[in-house]
């Protein structure tokens, strides 16, 4: 058994660097026509994107001015994808795309240069820097070409990256928020507010909002505290306003109560401060 099993192992490598050394010759053959031809082959009928990108990568400035250019520069673009190098299928699609752009390949590279960045674009956690970039490049791709066939699947896409970097800001305010960092969460529910005005999360993020203004209210010094107690009046109007039958009502409401608390007492204070230097200045001037 154990010598069958070398054996098989023993012709695999051979058939392995025999496959090599064709491909090396192929390599090094000075006929480009012989190149061009083993690529194509190895990319429509052995499906070998590796060895068919190794050929192309030389062949496409060599093919420049030629009928073989356009196919050789798609299919080069097609062995990065397939091989997951979707920064760099992106690139090269969108090269194609500006190099034929009367091609017939010219709508489907410009929705693979699209498609390849949407691959690209990184987990929930990370940046998204570049998923901002793949919806602005599919935007563009159905302004150009909105009778596309392409042109559903790349509205659906759109509306999938666009939940995405909603999902991004929800957490990203709500990390604020439990941190306590209740500045920056109020920010970020602000912008969250006009970012995605049709989200599942806005009554939340009018909540959440209004919870943070409370709390940096509460924690603010005494010289800060009046105007973000307005501002946090302002807030409970808003939400109420929006959400009348919310969930959250009972809780805004107590803010709100405190918040008009607080904001008599800072006024009571400022009233006999008042008067004790009106006192003051009238005892100093009878001198």
């Amino acid at each position: 058994m154990i010598k069958n099993i070398t054996g098989v192992v023993a012709l695999l490598l051979l058939a392995g660097l025999v496959g090599c050394g064709k491909f090396q010759r192929i390599v090094k053959n000075e006929d480009w026509k012989v190149r061009y031809q083993a690529a194509i082959e190895y990319y429509e009928v052995k499906q070998d994107y590796y060895r068919a990108g190794v050929l192309l990568e030389d062949l496409v400035p060599i093919l420049r001015g030629t009928p073989e250019a356009e196919k050789a520069q798609f299919y080069w673009a097609y062995c990065y994808f397939k091989q997951r190098q979707y920064l760099t299928s992106s690139n090269e699609f969108k090269k194609f795309h500006d190099t034929f752009n009367r091609s017939q390949f010219a709508e489907e590279a410009l929705f693979m240069h699209c498609y390849s960045l949407y691959l690209d674009s990184p987990p929930l956690n990370l940046d998204q820097a570049n998923t901002n970039t793949a919806i602005d490049a599919f935007q563009d791709f159905i302004n150009r070409y909105p009778e596309s066939s392409y042109a559903k699947q790349a509205a659906a896409i759109i509306l999938e990256m666009r939940a995405k970097l909603e999902e991004k800001a929800f957490r990203l305010a709500m990390y604020y928020h439990k941190l306590e960092r209740y500045k920056s969460a109020v920010i970020a529910f602000e912008n969250f507010q006009k970012d995605f005005p049709d989200s599942r999360y806005q009554e939340e993020i009018a909540f959440r909002r209004l919870e943070s203004q409370y709390a940096l209210a509460r924690n603010s010094y005494d010289f800060r505290k009046k105007e973000r107690f307005v501002q946090l009046l302002g807030y409970y109007q808003d939400f109420v306003d929006k959400y009348p039958e919310s969930n959250f009502t009972r809780r805004a409401g107590s803010m709100f109560d405190d918040g008009q608390k607080q904001l008599k007492a800072i006024s009571e204070a400022e009233r006999k401060a008042t008067g004790a230097g009106t006192a003051a200045g009238a005892q100093s001037g009878g001198k």
